[in-house]
């Protein structure tokens, strides 16, 4: 899936991250999350998957996007 594929809920590119390198929450066309965000060592997930570590203020501002 290519990002332009992808609507940003999150990160206008204002304050201190450039374009692409902020934790940010996307939607698919498919209505599903993808998010973007720092690799997280907490544990190893299951093969095929991985985690993210992205702050409290990134997702309720997808929360405030979605209207939830």
């Amino acid at each position: 899936m290519a990002r332009e594929e992808l609507t940003r809920l999150t990160g206008n590119g204002n304050g201190t991250c450039g374009e692409d390198d902020c934790p940010n929450v996307y939607r698919t066309a498919s209505g599903s999350i993808v998010v973007q965000g720092d690799v997280s060592g907490a544990f190893t997930p299951p093969q095929g998957e991985g985690f993210v570590e992205i702050p409290e203020s990134v997702l309720r501002e997808a929360v405030r996007a979605l209207g939830w």
